[in-house]
């Protein structure tokens, strides 16, 4: 189904000429088409007035037809056996095109309007052309029938008048049974053109209620397209505050990049303190070997026990220092991983949040298109 004023992608080629034997069904005696062309069918979905039915499957032959004895111009389309088109032209009509490949137009005498989808702008164009030809055409001719019913009530009061002052003249005669005939004959002629008139009345006021109709659809369109941009501003200034808060996300991403060269410092830190105590445990067991090989210097041995708690002292402060410096990192680590949750909880709500401004935008897209 596609959307009121929306354009189908598929048609076929158009030709001046004859008909299919398909199309030729439908038309009756004494019509003569003028033009054909294929394209998608459509009709206002009767419930709705928006949207649009497809009522042929696929591209069918469309086809102007002109009545010889009616002088009047017909629309007619067929999808195998079933008419989906048949459309006498006024001159009331109206061929709208709501988008490069899509056209439309309102029948009253239907009470729908029909909706054409055409392969290519230039088809469109030249249907657009045939039907403003054609509803010309109507009009002229409609003008001419109105002039013949003009004169026929002026002949028909002046044969009524000239009857009478004959019998005044005259009682009997031939030429009197002929004037008589010929006022029935006009009085006939007056009655169908007072009937014709009703009809055009009958048809102007269905005109003028589908207009009513159609404006209806209209303003209720307008106003569902100010909801539409209201919702869209709503979701603008949501959009902004997002970025905001990114900006914010990324700087704090920048304070973690500054907290893992911190801990890629105490790192370091900590193997040159690993190294140092390393030496010192060699020193200490040097001052050892020593003290074992040198028994008599008692006092040099005293000295260097009081070097040997000195170096122990500082293993010790060095175990402190490394142990602080472990719980340092273990800390950064919690306040990265903590950092990461809460970054990747806030990078999934913004996905939604920009999912759902998308299909937003889908939205508003198709809702502009339709109208």
């Amino acid at each position: 189904m596609c959307r009121a004023g929306g354009g189908c992608k598929r048609a076929e080629s158009e030709s001046e000429g004859p008909v299919g034997a398909a199309a030729g069904a439908a038309p009756e005696m004494g019509e003569q088409p003028i033009f054909t062309t294929r394209a998608h069918v459509f009709q206002i979905d009767p419930s709705t007035k928006k949207n649009w039915v497809p009522a042929s499957k696929q591209a069918v032959t469309v086809s102007y037809f002109y009545d010889v004895t009616r002088n009047s111009y017909r629309i007619i389309s067929v999808d195998g056996a079933k008419v989906i088109i048949n459309s006498t032209i006024t001159p009331n009509m109206t061929f709208t095109k709501t988008s490069q490949k899509f056209g439309q137009w309102a029948d009253s005498r239907a009470n729908t309007v029909f909706g054409l989808g055409f392969s290519s702008e230039q088809q469109l164009t030249k249907f657009a052309e045939k039907f403003q030809e054609v509803k010309e055409a109507a009009k002229l001719a409609k003008d001419k029938s109105q002039e013949k019913l003009e004169t026929s009530s002026n002949h028909s009061q002046a044969s009524s008048v000239n009857g009478t002052d004959d019998e005044k003249a005259s009682h009997v005669g031939p030429a009197d049974t002929h004037l008589k005939s010929e006022n029935d004959k006009l009085k006939i002629a007056l009655t169908q053109s007072a009937a014709n008139v009703k009809k055009w009345e009958i048809e102007l006021q269905t005109l003028r209620e589908s207009n009513a109709r159609l404006t209806t659809a209209l303003q209720e369109s307008a106003a569902s397209v100010e909801q539409w941009k209201k919702q869209f501003s709503i979701c603008r200034d949501e959009n902004d505050r997002l970025r905001n808060k990114i900006d914010e996300l990324e700087e704090q991403c920048s304070e973690i990049n500054r907290e893992k060269e911190k801990n890629t410092q105490l790192k370091r830190r900590i193997e040159e303190l690993e190294s140092e105590l390393r030496e010192k445990e060699t020193e200490l067991k040097d001052l050892r070997k020593q003290s074992e090989i040198i028994p008599q210097l008692m006092s040099e041995c005293e000295y260097v026990s009081e070097k040997l708690e000195a170096a122990e002292r500082d293993n010790q402060n060095l175990e402190d220092k490394v142990q602080s410096l472990k719980t340092d990192i273990e800390e950064s680590k919690y306040r990265q991983r903590h950092l990461k949750v809460e970054l990747k909880s806030f990078l999934e709500v913004l996905d939604g949040k920009i999912d759902d401004l998308h299909d937003f935008r889908r939205g508003l897209s198709k809702l502009g298109t339709d109208n």
